[in-house]
Parts: structure tokens; C-alpha cells; sequence
């Protein structure tokens, strides 16, 4: 098998399987229990918050566990707007973001009455800096962008972009969320109020994910019930997963360079054999890019055809965002960088994971050559 999707999930490492197998039977206790064996459980999951909060330079009070990076992204964004309606109802973020961003911003929009402006991004996926800054106002309570673009692994200047707050309206929340970024380039929590992160994308559990968010900044809760999360989220605490993210964690950020390095080379190498394919465009940046996704488009070709030939090869890539993979529209992404209907239509999406090898890679160039042609283009 030749999994190219890693974007959209990533296989559980085997150290985080046994201990989470381990941890189901000893430690099944509520947290919240006033017994040994809840006390237990709940010494292990503030250890793991400790440990997050210092591989991450935070305070562990900073540190919110979530069932996912979905859940993260509401939190901040909904808890924010509803904490800090008093000082305005504007919210500012782009039209390349993750669903679970673009739709809560819909949502508080079309539904409780803010208003949001969806800053526009160049042919690269870069947001406009100067249409940022203008679009800043006194009434502006949040900004929403994420770090890294799940589509095509565009950078934004998150450094840039918290200079911009500080220099118009300090009193702004900024609010990050860096799924795609965490164990793959370096974070700096100091610049954002807030940041949502995903176990699942990091070899870690499904259903698991943090919130980073810094003690100077407010939310309403959006589950209320018990004391849970520092009265953020109600609910018996999922322990054993919560325990889990620290592990989770550490290995992801195990010779982090180094993976980075390993996958530089072969997103290179990619691109450069699909370049010599006279029907292929590349939809990423060469330039402030993740070289962990790779966009490319094969101009006239449906790219579920060529998604469903590569599965018959055991080869698996993805479309687009998988969070929109059943919706026959074009990706939202790609219409914001302005690229030609044609492309964005045929637009396939791989991802790289330090665990692929030049071997994978060969045999999934030779088997999309092969398959380009003998399928039939599109008319």
C-alpha cells in the first residue's frame, strides 16, 4: 500500500497504541472522582498537560483538551465572539480556512448577527496583508487565520499579522489554527491568543485535540455542566486520550528537522517529474509553502477517475480537503486563488509524511503516468 493522504489522518503510532490499550484497562476512573483511583487518573492527565504546556513553551493552565481540532476552532472562535460581543461584533478571517473556521464564521454571521470580512488571498494562497490591515477596525474583536492551508500548504505570516494587531487595535484576539502546522515546522504560541492542534494528524488518536489559549484571554463556554477544563468544558473528561496527547506529542517533535529534510527532498522530487507531464499544473507555492502538501491539477482529466485507478493500485490520494470531500463543488481554496476553472476541477491532492519512502514515491509516479494514459479526458 501507498498511502499519500497523510493530511487528512495519519496511522497511530504503535508506542501510543500500547500505552492507550494499557490505559483503557488501569486507568477508567473518573477524573473528577474523589477516590484513589480517580485521583490517579486525574495526576495523569494534568501530568500530560504539563508536559504539552512545556514542549509548547506555555502555561499548563493555557492548555485545553477537545475532542479535535473542530471542536478547538468552535471553541476559540464562538467562545471569543460571544465573550467579547460587548466590544464590537466584527471578526476578520479568510476565505481559504479549514471548514470548521469558515462555517462558525458563517454560522455567528448568518445566525447571531456579527459581522466578518473574508480577506482575500493571491495565485499563491498568501493572504493580502495590506487588505488586512484595512479591513482592521475599532469595532474588530477577532482574527481567525490558519497557519498552514490543508489544501496546498500555503504559510501565512502569522508574526506579521499579530505586528499588524498591535500596531492598529491591541485589543484584538488572535486566534491560529495550526492543524497542519504542529510536529512538522516550528510554532511560536507568543504571537496568538489562541491555537487549536489534532492528535490524529500527528500519528496520535482520533478524537483528540487541544486548545491553546492564553490566560489573558476569556471565553464563553460553548458545553456547559461540570468543572471540567477549567469550567470550559463540561463533561467527564475522555482521560485516557487527554493522556495520551502528551506522548502523542513528543514523538511527533522527535528530530523534527530531519523529517522536515526527508520530505523537502521528495516534494521536490515530485514536483519536478510532474512538471514534465504536459497536462499537469501545480497548485502549491514554491515559496512559503509546507513541503508536507502538494497540490497538483491533471488539466482535463476528472480527478476522481484518477483518485479511484491509483486505489486500484492500493496507491490512496485525496481531491481536495477531505472535511468537503462529498461536496461536487469546486475547492473553495483554489477559487480564492483565482485559478482557472479547468484546473481547479482537476485538482488532486498528496501529502508526505517522514515515514514515505522513494520507493512509494516512484511506483505512485509510474502508476498516475501510466494511468494518464489510458483514461480518457474529459469532454
Amino acid at each position: 500500500m501507498i498511502y499519500l493522504d497523510y493530511v487528512s489522518t495519519t496511522p497511530l503510532n504503535k508506542e501510543v497504541n500500547q500505552m492507550y490499550q494499557s490505559l483503557l484497562n488501569d486507568y477508567f476512573a473518573n477524573a473528577d472522582s474523589l477516590y484513589s483511583l480517580g485521583l490517579q487518573t486525574s495526576s495523569l492527565m494534568e501530568k500530560s498537560r504539563s508536559l504539552i504546556a512545556q514542549m509548547l513553551n506555555v502555561k499548563p493552565t493555557e492548555i485545553i483538551f477537545t475532542s479535535g481540532a473542530s471542536e478547538s476552532n468552535n471553541t476559540a472562535i464562538k467562545g471569543c465572539a460571544f465573550q467579547y460581543q460587548n466590544r464590537g461584533k466584527h471578526i476578520i478571517t479568510t476565505a481559504i480556512e479549514h471548514s470548521s473556521v469558515y462555517n462558525t464564521c458563517l454560522q455567528l454571521r448568518d445566525v447571531f448577527g456579527f459581522d466578518v470580512d473574508f480577506i482575500s488571498v493571491d495565485q499563491n494562497g498568501h493572504i493580502n496583508l495590506d487588505e488586512l490591515r484595512n479591513k482592521i477596525r475599532d469595532d474588530t474583536i477577532l482574527i481567525s487565520i490558519m497557519y498552514v492551508n490543508n489544501e496546498i500548504g500555503s504559510i501565512q505570516p502569522i508574526d506579521k499579522i499579530r505586528e499588524l494587531i498591535l500596531n492598529i487595535n491591541p485589543k484584538i484576539k488572535l486566534h491560529v489554527d495550526m492543524v497542519q502546522a504542529l510536529g512538522k515546522i516550528p510554532v511560536d504560541l507568543s504571537l496568538v491568543d489562541m491555537a487549536s492542534f489534532s492528535a490524529h494528524k500527528i500519528y496520535g488518536l482520533k478524537g483528540s485535540g487541544v486548545l491553546y489559549k492564553k490566560e489573558s484571554t476569556t471565553l464563553v463556554p460553548l458545553i456547559c455542566g461540570g468543572q471540567q477544563e477549567n469550567n470550559l468544558r463540561g463533561g467527564t473528561s475522555n482521560t485516557a486520550t487527554h493522556i495520551m496527547f502528551a506522548k502523542t506529542l513528543r514523538l511527533a517533535l522527535e528530530n523534527q528537522t530531519q523529517k522536515f529534510q526527508h520530505v523537502h527532498v521528495l516534494n521536490q522530487y515530485v514536483r519536478n517529474e510532474l512538471m514534465k507531464e504536459k497536462d499537469i499544473v501545480i497548485n502549491s507555492p514554491i515559496e512559503n509553502c509546507s513541503p508536507y502538501i502538494l497540490s497538483f491539477s491533471a488539466i482535463g482529466y476528472k480527478p476522481e477517475v484518477i483518485l479511484h485507478a491509483l486505489e486500484a493500485k492500493e496507491c490512496y490520494v485525496s481531491t481536495k480537503s477531505t472535511c468537503s470531500s462529498h461536496k461536487n463543488d469546486v475547492s473553495r481554496t483554489l477559487a480564492a486563488m483565482g485559478v482557472d476553472d479547468a484546473i481547479a476541477k482537476s485538482a488532486i491532492r498528496i501529502s508526505f509524511s517522514h515515514l514515505t519512502t522513494q520507493e512509494e514515491i516512484d511506483e505512485f509516479l509510474y502508476h498516475l503516468q501510466t494511468i494518464l494514459k489510458t483514461i480518457k479526458k474529459q469532454r
